[in-house]
């Protein structure tokens, strides 16, 4: 990879945990977050989103659990931390200050 990949990489991510903690219930499904991902700049396959969405709950940011042919994704309160500039985690863009 190099570093611009690693930049939309890392923005993604921060960008699923922000929209997750939008959610009123901090859950939503890879096909809600792939048209959302899709309306801020971030064109990706489901595929993608998948995969984003496996390293955010390897790292303790959210719980996927699969149902039929999507993955329902939750918050943690660590993602929460995170997306709100409260914790750091390496492979998550830091937010700008609000």
């Amino acid at each position: 990879m190099n570093g611009f990949t690693d930049l939309l990489i890392c923005d993604r991510r921060l960008v699923i945990l922000r929209f997750l903690a939008e959610d009123q219930d901090h859950k939503l499904n890879t096909s809600i977050l792939q048209e959302a991902l899709d309306q801020v700049g971030h064109g990706v396959s489901r595929d993608c989103v998948e995969t984003d969405c496996a390293w955010l709950a390897e790292q303790g940011l959210a719980r996927t659990e699969p149902v039929g042919p999507v993955t329902v994704v939750e918050l943690t309160g660590r993602g929460e931390d995170v997306a709100e500039g409260r914790a750091t985690v390496p492979g998550v863009k830091r937010p700008r200050a609000r």
